[in-house]
């Protein structure tokens, strides 16, 4: 009893240290172009109810719609190709709209004006920064994508959103 005691009270504390204001977890990104020039930043936060805040701010990007996901790998080099696919561990088919899915890692398109700055503000309860079958910090950890054309939001497995451009770690804040 005593062991389970201290183990529950180690626990606890690693929670707390990892949450930030309010006790949300959060975590950021730094996004790179291919060309390893920083043109933006994501920040994730999750809130006590498990709904995770995306918030993406990028520049240099070409005007319209682009597609953008959370990837199974943490990792964008040597090419974003080292991402791997979309953030699924559950197992489903892409899109937002597609009724047998939506991958952990779909959110909406990156609205992108004609200066070539990008915007996008969502929430999600398919990922998550905490422990979990959905969390973005599972063994090899996970990336933010942006892609060069608009996600259909149906298409499995990538919603037809063409290459990629734009790459961010997430890291734990």
């Amino acid at each position: 009893m005593k062991y389970l005691l201290v183990l529950s009270a180690a626990l606890l504390a690693i929670t707390v240290s990892g949450a930030g204001a309010g006790g949300a977890l959060q975590a950021g990104a730094e996004i790179e172009n291919a060309g390893g020039e920083v043109i933006g930043f994501a920040k994730f936060t999750e809130d006590a109810t498990g709904i995770v805040h995306v918030n993406v701010h990028a520049k240099g990007l070409s005007p319209g719609l682009h597609g953008i996901h959370i990837h199974t790998v943490g990792a964008c080099a040597p090419t974003f190709l080292a991402a791997g696919g979309h953030h699924n561990p559950l197992g489903h088919q892409h899109g937002l709209d597609n009724p047998n899915g939506a991958h952990a890692g779909d959110l909406p398109n990156l609205t992108v004006n004609e200066k070539g700055v990008g915007h996008l503000n969502a929430t999600t309860d398919r990922a998550t920064l905490s422990a979990g079958p959905t969390t973005v910090f599972d063994a090899d950890g996970s990336v933010l994508i942006i892609h060069a054309m608009p996600d259909d939001q149906v298409t499995d497995p990538t919603g037809n959103s063409g290459a990629r451009v734009a790459c961010g770690v997430i890291e734990a804040k």
